[in-house]
């Protein structure tokens, strides 16, 4: 009877995080990073779109249709070629688009359903990895309900990229983390099949992202700190006999999981630091400057990766008092519920049966954002930047916060307190069921795309240049990497998908819709920019323009070279336009004469 329960309970968990990770999936603009996966998972590549002269938008979409001839030999290659990432996801969502055979016009939902599954599959894996690290089907429910609600992880699932398969492949690596410190508490050398499988484990996650070295250097200093409470007698010991930790067998073993995962990671050092799009791909997150800024950055882009966690209510909403009542919403929310986390995260650690499970995962994610900000701090580089980064450890604070949930739900009455304040009482299942409300609700917000809103907008950029141009129309932008590309297909898509309907409603004849949906669809320009001569983009752009028909509106998008068309008749807009995230422009209307 308890098992059915717990499995019904674990169904609906399930069953939500399905619901709100499948919802609006197609809705949300594909933004560069989107382009990059579909276009590659898809054997396609970047090369084959035309620079340095105007093509139309069949031309630049090209990439984004499938090829039954296309095979994971030209994944690898072209992902190899044109990208700074290794290959495991892109191979897998080459058999899923595959199997699936994406159309037009299901090619971005089949593009992210991948993502999404896996995110869904999280949910009963983290739930299995809570009971076993604790000893608690309650704390497995408590981590499976908010797996399954928390907006961060709806956010990730909901894009066509693979940082749900690192999640899962961090469960994994945590499951193999737990059984390693629950046998050095016994003082026993871990099993053969589990140091192998923890190798593969290892090295499938670096071969799916780079970053998976950070995960496996956090469970690093976590395995320390369990090592380091069990010599100061803060963790009790299983094995009545006791026998020494640093026997050669239990040492050996764990020496050979490093190794193992040493050798597999360092198979992919060649390809990284061969790759010549390395160091534009990410150049993105390099600190250059150390002013007050850069300094304080880290620090606020941390904390709003780590509320978005458990909440995140529509503070991106266009509607000033949506965002307003959201952002005093969360803020009453974490004032009444930071303090009663912390009571029951400090229970949980002076606990018994939860004390290892809070220390591997508390050390595992302590030693991660200890990571993150050496980097910024020391390296420059300032992985914070980008939320979705965080996929390294967000598993081991989703297990934390189920160890606390579970404390909170058996506490008959929970307090809120701040300093010396007045208490505010609130029944320990009430505070779990407000906590995953407010997950929820924050879920809702991001799959409605009123959170975690993508970067780039061209949805909002397409209704503008419809509106101001009413002649022929060339799209331009500088080119160096693909991300250049990714950006004008995002134009290009939205275009696609919301051009000729609103136009050609009143053309019945199916020949002269064809002709208007031709002559409606604007240029476009990759003008390959040189970082010490930018003038050969500003002169592929003249050479460009002498040859095109006039009149023609020119829209510069993101365009990192000076120009000066006076020579070619071009008169810039005079109108204030409207600012759209991810696309700077500027509007040039030119003349015959």
């Amino acid at each position: 009877m308890i098992k059915n329960k717990q499995l019904l309970l674990l169904f609906l968990w399930t069953a939500i995080a399905f619901i709100l990770r499948f919802a609006n999936l197609d809705s949300k603009p594909l933004w560069t990073d989107e382009f990059s996966t579909l276009v590659f998972s898809l054997g396609n590549s970047f090369r084959g779109v035309p620079i340095d002269r105007a093509i139309e938008l069949s031309t630049l979409l090209q990439p984004l249709q499938l090829r039954p001839a296309a095979d994971t030999a030209d994944v690898l290659r072209n992902l190899l070629l044109e990208s700074n990432h290794p290959p495991v996801y892109f191979m897998l969502a080459h058999w899923w688009m595959r199997l699936f055979g994406p159309s037009e016009d299901s090619l971005v939902w089949i593009g992210r359903a991948l993502p999404a599954l896996l995110g869904v599959i999280s949910v009963p894996a983290i739930y299995f990895l809570g009971k076993f690290a604790f000893s608690s089907r309650l704390v497995g429910q408590c981590a499976a309900a908010m797996m399954a609600v928390s907006p961060y992880g709806i956010y990730l699932a909901q894009e066509a990229r693979h940082y749900t398969l690192g999640i899962l492949l961090v469960i994994a690596s945590l499951f193999c983390l737990t059984l390693a410190a629950k046998k050095l508490q016994q003082r026993a050398p871990l099993p053969i099949w589990a140091v192998l499988l923890w190798v593969v484990v290892n090295c499938l996650g670096i071969a799916v992202h780079y970053f998976f070295a950070l995960t496996l250097c956090a469970e690093a200093i976590a395995l320390l700190a369990v090592i380091w409470h069990e010599f100061n007698g803060k963790l009790p010991i299983s094995n009545s006999q006791q026998p020494n930790i640093w026997q050669f067998q239990i040492l050996w073993r764990l020496f050979a999981v490093a190794i193992g995962t040493l050798a597999g990671g360092l198979v992919w050092l060649p390809v990284f630091l061969s790759n010549k799009y390395g160091s534009e791909l990410t150049n993105w997150i390099v600190n250059g400057d150390r002013t007050f800024l850069n300094l304080i950055s880290p620090i606020f882009q941390a904390l709003a990766g780590w509320i978005t966690v458990m909440s995140l209510l529509p503070v991106e909403s266009p509607n000033l008092a949506v965002v307003v009542a959201s952002a005093i919403a969360m803020t009453i929310f974490f004032i009444l519920v930071l303090p009663i986390l912390f009571r029951a995260l400090k229970k949980s650690l002076t606990t018994p049966d939860s004390r290892l499970g809070t220390v591997i995962f508390g050390g595992f994610v302590l030693g991660a954002i200890f990571l993150f900000f050496s980097f910024a701090y020391i390296l420059g580089i300032d992985l914070t930047r980008g939320a979705r980064y965080n996929f390294v450890y967000f598993p081991g604070v989703i297990l934390l916060l189920g160890a606390t949930l579970a404390v909170i739900y058996n506490t008959p009455t929970a307090k809120s307190q701040w300093f010396n304040l007045r208490a505010i009482e609130v029944p320990g299942k009430k505070a779990v069921v407000l906590i995953l409300a407010m997950g929820f609700f924050s879920g809702v917000t991001v799959n409605s795309n009123l959170g975690y809103r993508k970067y780039y907008k061209p949805d909002l950029l397409i209704p503008i240049i419809r509106e101001f141009s009413k002649v022929p129309v060339l799209i331009a932008t500088t080119q160096k990497t693909h991300v250049e590309i990714g950006e004008l297909m995002g134009i290009g898509w939205e275009w696609e998908r919301s051009s000729a309907t609103d136009f050609v409603a009143d053309v019945t004849d199916f020949r002269k819709k064809e002709e208007v949906k031709v002559f409606d669809s604007p240029l476009f320009l990759l003008a390959n920019l040189k970082k010490d001569a930018p003038g050969i983009a500003a002169g592929t752009l003249d050479k460009t323009l002498s040859q095109l028909e006039r009149p023609l509106d020119l829209w510069l998008v993101n365009f990192r070279a000076p120009v000066n068309l006076e020579a070619q008749n071009c008169q810039v807009e005079s109108r204030d336009l409207p600012a759209v995230d991810g696309y700077e422009y500027q509007v040039y209307h030119c003349s015959s004469s």
